[in-house]
């Protein structure tokens, strides 16, 4: 009797064990952001299959607001929109095929329904105005994380989480 509690406890513990290392062992999906040119890393975010991330920014030539809006689908980034307030020169001023254009209450103009895959999505950190990384709801600062006119990429990263 004392012998079929030991076993059982026994079997118990390696039963928790195994799935312990299981839930530990499953890959993580990221949205990493790395330096363009060394790799180094500058941040990691959890995100989702469906979930979305932005890169908002301030147009160099007509000093606007622009932010683009990607989507994670079956593990790659696709560009999904671009949110304009104003036209002008280096921002798009025609519609592709199948893509929308949209007004927002904040008199912005939304260019919908891109769907382009963009994996190792690539910016310029801006030296004058700051590129600004919005994800599950926060805010970052790309010139405060990876300085002025760095050349950084995002991609989608599968990660073991150890």
């Amino acid at each position: 009797m004392i012998r079929s509690v030991r076993h059982r406890k026994a079997a118990a513990t390696v039963i928790v064990a195994i799935i312990a290392a299981a839930l530990l062992s499953h890959p993580r999906h990221y949205l990493t952001l790395r330096d363009r040119d060394t790799g180094e890393l500058y941040g990691r975010y959890a995100l989702g299959e469906g979930e979305r991330f932005s890169i908002g920014f301030t147009h160099s030539i007509n000093l606007s607001p622009v932010i683009d809006v990607y989507q994670i689908e079956n593990g790659d980034i696709y560009v999904e929109e671009t949110v304009y307030y104003h036209f002008g020169a280096g921002v798009q001023t025609q519609l592709n095929e199948g893509e929308t254009l949209s007004y927002g209450e904040d008199s912005s103009m939304v260019v919908g329904n891109i769907h382009q895959k963009r994996n190792n999505v690539g910016y310029i950190v801006g030296t004058v105005y700051d590129h600004i990384l919005t994800v599950d709801g926060q805010q970052i600062s790309l010139r405060d994380l990876c300085g002025r006119n760095a050349a950084v990429r995002f991609n989608y990263e599968f990660l073991m989480p150890w």
